[in-house]
């Protein structure tokens, strides 16, 4: 640390688990500007690289599931900040993130922490919850159960520039101008500002330690997720989605399209979307008789606005009228170079098991549909993270891609050569799975959309190879 040696010793020491993450990165350095002095716990030293405060704390490497890392960073702590939860869609994470708040707890108490604070979800008392929404109340719970003092915040979605919440639902609106949405839209739900969660967690480290309980905060709004989404269009002055709600989409399909059509990946939309299944608004405001907000809590368009001034511009559309029109001029240069009425391809010898013609215009609109809208995706999701080398490479990979869509058809029907075409075809298939496996690392529900057009181009190839062994 490179605080004041003087300053240290009189100073509260707080812990700040999670202090990498969009929550954990905002409560470190207000804890610094309340006079706290503070260590952050991290699994690796390098995740903090960038952030402005680094060089005003102390660093713990270590992993909550360890019951000696975490004895050795709860060492000499006043308060700890338990800003960690699981947001995966992997089966164990019940159990994983049970593991680490019982290690994270005992740990606490041993060494003498006067204090925790958690942020865990809002929630109803008499429904059945989706498994990460009843995943964070045990995470809660145990914590309170632990024999040190706990504040366990609950918010549903948090509004700012960063937050997985708000980000779902900004893509949604500004993306979609018109949508197909669960029912459960209309559930009524309680946003709270960034700014506000920030101030509530810094501000419960210094409760009496007689206050052991949950607190429900959320902002002065109360909305339904359709209404928000209005709102939302309206402060940023575009036009409002229409939204149709259905019955049937249940909260996993819900989380697939969310991954498709935003950058949020399937596995984090799916604990987003399943706490929308619930009416989600403050049964309390309790925290407010402990904690003084300045200028009391923020207003949902307020905080739309400071969160919208930091945002960079959406290049979805701009890159979905460049695949679009790459692809379109692809399938119109192999439509030309088709010719199924041809003398030549009527005399050949085609196995029973090739598709009847008309299957094929149909099935190649929806994949050049699905190359066009997966590749802007993939394209967007770079733009956003700086990283042009891997834009330029998915780029290119893209338009070679295409060049080899366009060229079997000039192959096999204009130069009549059916093993030529079986080998370009076969590129074509390389090529094809090359680009999914691209667009998975980036996007993983991206990846899997664009599987169906690598297993397409491999069908392709057999085909061909079939056609060319039947009229050598």
């Amino acid at each position: 640390m490179t605080a004041d040696p003087d300053t240290m010793d009189t100073a509260r020491t707080a812990l700040v688990t999670g202090a990498s993450g969009y929550i954990g990165g905002q409560v470190v350095p207000r804890l610094l500007d309340e006079g706290w002095a503070v260590r952050v716990l991290t699994r690796h030293r390098s995740s903090l690289d960038g952030r402005p405060w680094r060089d005003r704390v102390e660093v713990a490497e270590g992993d909550v599931s360890s019951a000696t890392d975490m004895r050795k960073a709860l060492s000499g702590v006043d308060a700890a900040w338990y800003l960690v939860h699981s947001m995966d869609d992997r089966p164990d994470f019940e159990e994983r993130d049970r593991d680490a708040a019982t290690t994270f707890g005992t740990a606490a108490r041993e060494e003498g922490v006067g204090r925790i604070v958690y942020l865990g979800g809002l929630h109803p008392d008499d429904e059945v919850l989706s498994p990460h929404l009843a995943s964070r109340v045990e995470v809660g719970r145990i914590l309170l159960d632990s024999g040190v003092p706990t504040a366990v915040l609950q918010a549903a979605v948090v509004i700012g520039d960063g937050s997985a919440s708000f980000d779902m639902l900004r893509y949604l609106t500004t993306r979609l101008p018109a949508m197909v949405a669960p029912k459960w839209l209309d559930n009524r739900i309680q946003p709270i500002a960034v700014d506000d969660v920030v101030t509530l967690l810094v501000g419960a480290g210094s409760l009496p330690p007689e206050v052991n309980r949950t607190f429900d905060i959320g902002g002065p709004d109360v909305l339904t997720y359709r209404e928000m989404i209005r709102r939302f269009a309206d402060v940023t002055g575009q036009r409002r989605p229409v939204v149709v709600t259905v019955p049937v989409l249940t909260p996993r399909l819900a989380s697939h399209w969310v991954g498709l059509v935003t950058p949020i990946s399937a596995g984090l939309a799916k604990p987003l979307v399943g706490s929308l299944v619930h009416e989600v608004v403050a049964k309390e405001r309790d925290i407010e008789q402990h904690v003084d907000v300045p200028g009391g809590l923020t207003d949902f368009d307020t905080a739309v606005r400071s969160a919208m001034a930091s945002v960079p511009p959406d290049t979805a559309w701009r890159n979905l009228a460049l695949t679009g029109a790459a692809v379109t001029a692809a399938a119109l240069a192999g439509s030309i170079a088709t010719r199924p009425d041809s003398r030549w391809y009527a005399s050949l010898d085609k196995p029973a098991w090739q598709p009847p013609p008309a299957a094929f215009p149909v099935v190649w609109t929806a994949l050049y549909a699905d190359i066009a809208a997966s590749s802007a995706t993939v394209l967007t999701e770079l733009d956003a993270s700086g990283d042009k080398a891997a834009r330029n490479s998915y780029l290119k990979a893209f338009g070679t891609n295409l060049v080899l869509n366009a060229a079997w058809s000039a192959v096999f029907f204009r130069a009549r050569r059916p093993w030529a075409a079986a080998a370009e075809a076969a590129v074509l298939t390389l090529s094809s799975a090359d680009l999914a496996r691209r667009a998975g690392s980036v996007n993983r529900t991206v990846g899997v959309a664009l599987s169906p057009y690598a297993v397409w181009c491999g069908f392709a190839t057999a085909l061909s190879a079939a056609i060319a062994r039947r009229n050598r």
